[in-house]
């Protein structure tokens, strides 16, 4: 029951994003093949009312390998021009590059750096200001990460080959 209502909620929060195909739903986290790229995503613990944004992170491997590993998060808000928007795994702090209501990892170096906190973190959350100078913090699970992450890089490692279609 916990693996349907995970992948449903990653589903239902990836949805703007664009339709795939299930390859691993545990935890908190799930694996979409789109095609070209696989992603690890999740849904933040902060569940919003259908008006609202979902927040959702993850990560993004394509077959062409320009983005591996690429962090992203859609956040709950858009935050304000001026503001930063940090990434929280544990203990260590990843300043986003952001456009609109998204961010992104800095480069691979920093998207490796994020995956390695989140195989050995047990939470982490996204903080910002919003357009109005509110604080705000997107909380999210980590159980299923690892294996999420492994199964995206995995699929499209394989895609980009030849191995599979």
């Amino acid at each position: 029951m916990k693996r349907l209502l995970t992948l449903f909620l990653v589903m239902a929060g990836s949805a703007a994003v664009g339709r795939g195909n299930v390859l691993y739903a545990g935890g908190a986290w799930a694996t979409i093949d789109r095609g070209a790229a696989c992603e690890a995503l999740s849904r933040s613990r902060k569940v919003m009312p259908k008006d609202k944004v979902q927040p959702v992170a993850g990560l993004t491997f394509t077959t062409d390998h320009k983005h591996w590993g690429e962090f992203h998060v859609r956040l709950s808000r858009t935050p304000r021009s001026d503001a930063s928007v940090m990434l929280q795994i544990g203990d260590q702090s990843f300043m986003l590059t952001t456009r609109g209501g998204w961010a992104w990892s800095r480069g691979s170096l920093q998207a490796q750096a994020i995956i390695a906190a989140l195989r050995g973190g047990t939470s982490m959350r996204v903080e910002s200001r919003d357009e109005t100078g509110v604080r705000f913090s997107d909380p999210y699970l980590l159980d299923g990460a690892p294996t999420a992450i492994d199964a995206a890089a995995a699929r499209c490692a394989l895609r980009g080959a030849g191995k599979i279609q």
